[in-house]
């Protein structure tokens, strides 16, 4: 949990009191009428802000809480990626408005965007794929290259997202900079030193190399990042599929569904198909579900190292390993 509390500015139990850095980003003249505790996070204090606008008619929005640099710089990662997935797709995500620090607690840093009420079911396949294609494909990397323009953050560990010329490059040392946080998190084991040499020297080079030889390339697409099915919802107004808690990059398309391959996710088969009848499958499409694999392996890797005190996670992490070596 990056929240230690701001006492007096606690969403929800008839508070109306907000920081006087957030009341600046809500529109002049408006009134706090109430807050409410709103959604859940491991890491932050989640809220909704009830106001009355100068001309009486109401308005919410969303407020997201963390502590120390970590939260500083998560909540700074999250309206960056957040801001760039509006940018290409604005039906497909809140409209982020601010993220700053408390004045009255300068150890406490927010995000704020616009609230949607969302219905957290499963969006539909079709739908969502169509979303999810047009984000992917309409993106446009401002350097040309793999990467983003600062860190985010997965969870409250930080990701590799440094500007990289090749797809290949800018992955293997985003997942190596995961397993030195898996290790730092749970500690060596001896069976790494057989598995390890052999995903970075033998499988990534096999599955992704072609992917940028023999007159192929890989567009630099952005990506959530971390689009598992809790990070995803329906607009209860619209009907319109929406993502949320992003962190970031520009990457291969397809890096997108290696989070939809661990067993806790509900983006099945089904939303696979409907996002390859928009996209089709990167050439050679004989090693797609190689690195598909490949990229559950990544973040199988940084979960593990989210969740220190779960040994199954790194038994998780271990098993996928086994399967491409």
């Amino acid at each position: 949990m990056n929240y230690v509390g701001a006492p007096g500015l606690e969403f929800g139990g008839g508070n109306t009191q907000v920081d006087p850095n957030v009341a600046r980003m809500l529109p002049p003249c408006s009134k706090v009428v109430c807050t409410e505790a709103h959604g859940v996070s491991f890491w932050a204090s989640t809220g909704r802000i009830d106001v009355e606008l100068a001309d009486g008619s109401p308005q919410s929005y969303f407020i997201k809480a963390m502590s120390g640099n970590t939260g500083r710089n998560m909540v700074h990662g999250e309206f960056e990626s957040m801001t760039a997935i509006y940018r290409v797709t604005p039906t497909f995500a809140p409209k982020p408005i601010a993220w700053g620090t408390y004045e009255s607690v300068p150890d406490t840093h927010f995000y704020l965007s616009e609230y949607r009420d969302m219905l957290l079911e499963m969006p539909e396949p079709d739908k969502f794929a169509a979303s999810l294609s047009s984000l992917h494909q309409n993106s446009i990397s401002p350097e040309g290259k793999f990467g983003f323009h600062m860190t985010t953050h997965a969870g409250n560990l930080p990701q590799y997202t440094n500007w990289e010329d090749s797809w290949e490059t800018f992955f293997t040392k985003n997942l190596k900079q995961a397993l030195d946080l898996e290790i730092k998190a749970k500690g060596h084991d001896p069976e790494f030193d057989v598995l390890l040499p052999i995903i970075f020297e033998k499988v990534i080079p096999r599955l992704l190399r072609p992917l940028e030889s023999e007159g192929r390339s890989v567009k630099p697409s952005l990506v959530h990042g971390d689009l598992w099915f809790a990070n995803a919802g329906i607009d209860g107004e619209s009907g319109e599929s929406l993502i949320f808690d992003a962190c970031c990059f520009y990457a291969h398309n397809e890096y997108e569904f290696g989070q939809w391959r661990p067993v806790c996710n509900r983006f099945g088969a089904e939303y696979v198909a409907a996002y390859h009848a928009h996209v089709q499958i990167s050439a050679p499409e004989e090693d797609y579900d190689g690195r598909v694999d490949l990229y559950k392996l990544r973040f199988n890797t940084h979960v593990s190292a989210l969740f220190h005190d779960n040994p199954t996670l790194r038994e998780q992490y271990v098993s996928c390993a086994e399967s491409l070596a």
